[in-house]
């Protein structure tokens, strides 16, 4: 289960990446669970924090923007298929804080002496995601 804090309240979400949207590294409330901030620090502790940053390069712009999307659902979705009974993947990265965004840049690849255009796509700055352990 995946958890992002709203206000004074954690609740469940589920990645919503949309290539149509690429600046928008976004989440969808799901209502699975809901905890206030004081019971969830009563019930879990932290044990890990990651980074996701994928990187995706192409030739054609859609594919590489598509691409880094999947990249990103499929490492939160590693993440939460690895987790323990009583363990949960919360969002930590902080909207206006340190909100991850999509940043793309093209030109001729670099590492080749053809002037085919080259599309790079990463995500700056990185999603952080905690895993939490019931106590």
């Amino acid at each position: 289960m995946i958890l992002r804090r709203y206000g004074t309240t954690y609740k469940s979400v589920r990645p919503r990446f949309d290539s149509r949207s690429m600046t928008e590294i976004g989440f969808t409330k799901d209502g699975a669970l809901s905890l206030d901030v004081a019971e969830f620090e009563r019930k879990y502790d932290r044990h890990e924090g990651l980074e996701l940053s994928p990187t995706a390069t192409g030739t054609v712009q859609a594919d590489v923007e598509h691409a880094l999307l999947e990249m990103l659902t499929a490492g939160l979705a590693e993440i939460e298929d690895g987790l323990d009974a009583g363990q949960i993947l919360v969002v930590e990265s902080e909207p206006g804080i340190d909100h991850p965004r999509t940043r793309g840049k093209h030109g001729p690849d670099p590492e080749t002496e053809e002037r085919e255009r080259t599309f790079r796509y990463s995500v700056d700055p990185p999603l952080r995601v905690g895993i939490y352990v019931s106590r």
